[in-house]
């Protein structure tokens, strides 16, 4: 036991009564620790293991440097609430609390925030660590902490530390957490002390995973090897504001748009991009003479996107795939192998939040609600808790309860006792991609050779020899992300560009430009929210928040409502909107300077009573005088959640907690209402084929897991994606193992059979294209219509027709997704579910997915059969051209009642342990994947009738 702890241990070892299944875990544990440890050792190590992890939740334990008591009540849940007398106690404890329940997680945080996975996990991990030493987000992390956060912040980041610290004196790794064990048994690794620059560096990876388009900048100069501008411009259509209504619409970037209209639709350079048009010097976009969209095993069809390259883009030739593309699909697949941290790689973020006036309520005041959508993880990237002052004063302001990261101070989504707030990922663009000409020791700058600043990084491998390696970053920071990949280098040397671009030298390389890289100051954001009191200390404290940006919404006990984006948002300049990489020789590509915060959009008390903001763009371009980014999600769930309210309110009703928690379970398909009555007017002859088509008839469009026809339709989307759209796409797009016959990139010729290569899909499934989010809604939203296009051509394979036109290509789709589900679901339609085929398995982020069978067996859970779908507002992602698997998922849900907040409910994707055999390790998933929300206890008494545990930490 460690010191300064009571012999009072409660129900440390864990309520009885555990269901078979973490028996049958646990009997697997003893097997496979046995096996690596010798059949006695191993036993011993796992029962003693699973038992001295668990958290103390009752009785008392002592803590040095507390100044007074505190104490932590938990639920039924082991959700914490704690309660203490100052501020440097309450997150002193919050720092021990979090380390009871999760700490082998907030451990493997922080190596990653560093680059120093490889001193856990070994040598597997040196080529991630290197990619994330050459980013420096602890490096960051550690100028914030010096320069630029407030001293008040400093002083509670130092006391989160000193609670995770206390918690863990004098334990061993192998009392903290099974996978210590494990990884035990491969190395001596021991867990070192937490520091606050540990914490802050957390922002830096939520931050990283939620950047934006650089995903989008990358793949539209891959598809350029395959296809001309004319059909990169078709599956990057506009984004439909007349359908899709923005965030804000009467807020305070009015008073600029006057100012911009006014202006003649230009603004200064130093303050944002120009509307202006005009012929670029930078790098090419042409892919010289296209002759049609070529198809993975016919002919390109006719020339419909013939033309030369020109504007800003990446070069190629016509020649063959360009060596910028390689050097791109090379920074692809680095990305690809970097550990997530909330998100998908930064695909497929996205979240549902929105707030309705108390004119529409049951209750009179706002309710609000908030579920953002981030890859899955077991624990959840989320822990629920509140931190409570016993007594409000400016020394302890603190009544706050919601969600946070475990390893970070504070609370990040949820409400205190006067206001409420939530958040969805902007998808501002915050990130650009540079090529840089190498010279020498240096690189090319408007004529000029600059030297690189460089630095050394010292790699510790668990097991194995330290790897040393050189950084190297241009005069104003950019790391160049090409070093990372010898690949990389090779290529760099010999990329093409077009005529406008300077002399080869020795070669080109890739740097990143990204705002998270200078010093900021979200860690102040959380504590000023936290003590928020209305709207003007709230949007004080946003403007705080400038790295992820986020949209912001706002509701008060007061009955306000409001919406702000904070966020460090570049301005740029020469046309330069940042959609694809710039070239780094010319300084008229820099950024010109950030969007002041009084010029970034909000909205308050609108007069249509509610605000949506599910991703969708924030503002209309021809009303605001800066480019924010060219790749807003286009807007399907904002739609529908826009709609839903809309239907309420004309009917004449008022929303309740429940409406709200109903509408965040909408499972119905946009792209289904779109496509069904087109799909039922073709004529199938085939009567397998015809019995799956009448299950669309009289479908309700909704996908429900238990849905047959759900099921059916999905299949029949995934394969018009891939006759369509995805066996035209280069390989670097194209899910791995995927092997086709096409001709050599950049043939302008005739199509030749006997020219024809062999080429296989680079791509994870979770990351391959076309993914069929509402991007590929709204590139089939506008081919529809066009019945002859060269995208619905397709050549016949196998037994399965061509298509030469729309019908035809949606006849072989629906033969193709017959067949397709026969052999995953069986023959027999009636056995048929869309939760069959659309399944979320839960996985430890590392030994997980890493370890032997056993273990991940030991640590994993699942599978649940969900309901929604991709673009739902029930959003369960998942990725068309790899599967029917859940990808990402509503990470959490919450509703909040600003007329009594203890009738607030909320639900966590997992639970609040991160202990494998602990009751809390997935006891809210069930509930979650129903929909079901918990209630939400704030107040004292009710916290009190909640509360099943009360562990006191004494000074």
């Amino acid at each position: 036991m460690p010191p300064n702890t009571t012999a009072s241990t409660g129900d440390k070892a864990g309520k009885s009564g555990r269901k078979k299944g973490r028996k049958a875990r646990l009997v697997a544990l003893v097997l496979v620790l046995a096996l690596i440890g010798g059949t006695a050792y191993g036993a011993y190590w796992s029962v003693s293991t699973v038992r001295a992890s668990f958290p103390q939740t009752k009785g008392t334990i002592t803590l040095q440097g507390l100044s007074g008591p505190v104490d932590v009540k938990r639920d039924g849940n082991g959700i914490p609430q704690i309660y203490a007398s100052s501020s440097e106690d309450l997150f002193m404890a919050q720092g021990f609390v979090q380390a009871q329940d999760r700490f082998y997680e907030m451990d493997v945080r922080r190596h990653m925030t560093s680059g120093r996975l490889s001193e856990m996990f070994g040598k597997g991990q040196i080529k991630n660590d290197e990619f994330l030493r050459t980013l420096g987000w602890d490096r960051v992390a550690r100028q914030e902490y010096d320069k630029t956060l407030s001293a008040s912040t400093k002083k509670y980041l130092q006391a989160y530390s000193q609670g995770v610290n206390a918690y863990l004196k004098g334990r061993e790794a192998k009392d903290i957490s099974l996978e210590y064990a494990a990884l035990g048994f491969a190395n001596d690794y021991k867990p070192g002390q937490w520091t606050p620059v540990d914490s802050v560096a957390w922002l830096k990876a939520m931050a990283w995973d939620l950047r934006g388009n650089m995903q989008d900048e990358i793949d539209r100069a891959l598809m350029t090897s395959r296809l001309g501008p004319k059909q990169i411009k078709d599956l990057y259509p506009d984004y439909p504001y007349s359908r899709n209504k923005p965030i804000v619409s009467e807020g305070q970037y009015n008073a600029l748009t006057q100012a911009f209209e006014a202006s003649g639709g230009t603004t200064d350079t130093s303050g944002g991009t120009s509307t202006d048009t005009g012929t670029s010097t930078g790098i090419g976009t042409g892919t010289g003479t296209s002759t049609g969209i070529g198809t993975g095993t016919g002919t390109s069809g006719s020339a419909d996107s013939s033309g030369t390259g020109g504007g800003t883009g990446t070069a190629t030739d016509a020649s063959g795939t360009s060596d910028v593309q390689s050097q791109l699909m090379g920074l692809h697949d680095v990305l690809d192998g970097l550990p997530t941290a909330v998100g998908v790689n930064g695909n497929g973020i996205g979240s549902n939040s929105w707030v309705v006036s108390g004119r529409y309520t049951i209750t009179g005041k706002p309710l609000l609600a908030n579920d953002p959508h981030l890859s899955a993880s077991l624990p959840s990237v989320w822990y629920q808790m509140g931190l409570h002052c016993r007594e409000l004063s400016k020394a302890c302001p603190y009544d706050v309860t919601g969600y946070t990261f475990a390893g970070m101070p504070g609370v990040i989504i949820g409400h205190n006792q006067d206001i409420a707030w939530g958040m969805t990922n902007s998808g501002v663009d915050v990130t650009d991609l540079y090529l840089e000409k190498l010279s020498g020791d240096g690189y090319l700058r408007d004529n000029k050779t600059v030297p690189f600043r460089t630095r050394q990084e010292t790699i510790k491998v668990a097991g194995g020899t330290s790897k040393t390696i050189v950084v190297r970053e241009t005069s104003d920071g950019m790391p160049l992300l090409s070093d990372r990949s010898d690949e990389l280098m090779a290529v760099g040397k010999k990329a093409t560009v077009t005529t406008a671009a300077p002399d080869r030298g020795d070669g080109y390389a890739i740097a990143l430009k990204w705002t998270a890289l200078e010093p900021g100051t979200s860690m102040d954001a959380v504590f000023a929210m936290n003590s928020a009191k209305d709207w003007n200390s709230f949007r004080s404290a946003a403007e705080l928040f400038d790295v992820p940006s986020q949209n912001l919404i706002y509701a008060d006990t007061k009955g306000n409502i409001g919406y702000t984006l904070p966020g460090r948002i570049p301005t740029r300049a020469k046309n330069d909107d940042g959609s694809v990489p710039s070239p780094g020789w010319d300084s008229g590509y820099d950024w010109t300077g950030y969007i002041k915060p009084q010029e970034l959009p909000s909205e308050y008390n609108p007069k249509r009573g509610y605000i949506v903001t599910a991703n969708q763009a924030v503002v209309d371009p021809k009303s605001y005088p800066y480019t924010l980014t060219t790749d807003w999600g286009y807007g399907t769930r904002s739609r529908r959640i826009t709609d839903l309210i809309q239907q309420k309110i004309d009917g004449g009703g008022k929303i309740s907690t429940d409406d709200m928690r109903q509408m965040q379970m909408d499972n119905s398909s946009a792209i289904a209402n779109l496509l069904v009555p087109k799909l039922l007017n073709i004529d199938i002859g085939d009567k397998d084929v015809r019995e799956a088509q009448k299950l669309l008839e009289g479908w309700d469009r909704t996908q429900d897991a238990d849905s047959a026809a759900a099921a059916y339709f999905n299949a029949v989307w995934r394969n018009i994606l891939k006759l369509a759209f995805g066996n035209k796409l280069p390989k670097e797009l194209r899910v791995k193992g995927q092997c086709l016959w096409v001709e050599p990139a950049g043939n302008t010729g005739p199509a030749d059979e006997n020219q024809k290569v062999r080429e296989c899909g680079q791509r994870d499934a979770d990351q391959a294209q076309p993914d069929g989010g509402d991007r590929w809604f709204e590139v089939v939203r506008a081919l529809v219509e066009k019945p002859d296009s060269d995208w619905w051509k397709t050549p016949a394979s196998g037994t399965r027709p061509k298509a030469d036109n729309r019908d035809e290509l949606f006849k072989r789709a629906m033969i193709d997704a017959r067949w397709e589900l026969t052999a995953k679901l069986g023959k027999d339609i009636d056995t048929w579910s869309w939760g069959r085929l659309h399944r979320l398995f839960l996985k430890n982020q590392t030994l997980g997915t890493e370890g032997p069978g056993v273990l991940k067996y030991v640590l994993n859970r699942g599978p649940w059969k969900l309901s929604g779908g991709e673009a739902a507002v029930n959003a369960s992602g998942w990725n068309a051209a790899g599967g029917y698997g859940v990808v990402w998922v509503p990470s959490m849900r919450m509703v909040v009642n600003l007329d009594d907040l203890d009738k607030s409910k909320w639900i966590n994707l997992t639970g609040a342990s991160g202990h494998a055999f602990s009751a809390h390790y997935t006891d809210q998933t069930d509930k979650w994947a129903k929909g079901e929300l918990l209630s939400w206890s704030f107040s004292p008494n009710a916290v009190d009738r909640s509360t099943s545990d009360t562990l006191v930490l004494k000074p």
